[in-house]
């Protein structure tokens, strides 16, 4: 079997009460994929940079998660020539 290693970065950026989050997906042999995540502090919350920080980090690596979920999807498509049915994307 062989052994695989894919890496995931993430870079943040803050602005205001807004951060921004960017994971990007690589390894040997793939196409790298990036995941956009964003939080909006509300005014009337005190801003926390580490919470603005998880946020906008979960949500890019969700985004990236369906993505790489919708290209398996594709691939199996593609390899069997049928409708996959029972993966939700």
């Amino acid at each position: 079997m062989a052994q695989k290693t894919l890496t995931i970065e993430v870079n943040i950026n803050e602005v205001d009460r807004m951060t921004q989050a960017q994971a990007q997906l690589t390894g040997a042999g793939m196409t790298p994929m990036t995941g956009d995540g964003t939080a909006h502090c509300n005014p009337s919350d005190e801003n926390i940079a580490d919470i603005g920080d998880e946020l906008a980090t979960a949500r890019a690596l969700s985004d990236l998660a369906h993505q790489l979920l919708h290209a398996a999807v594709e691939d199996i498509e593609a390899h069997t020539h049928r409708k996959v049915e029972r993966l939700t994307v």
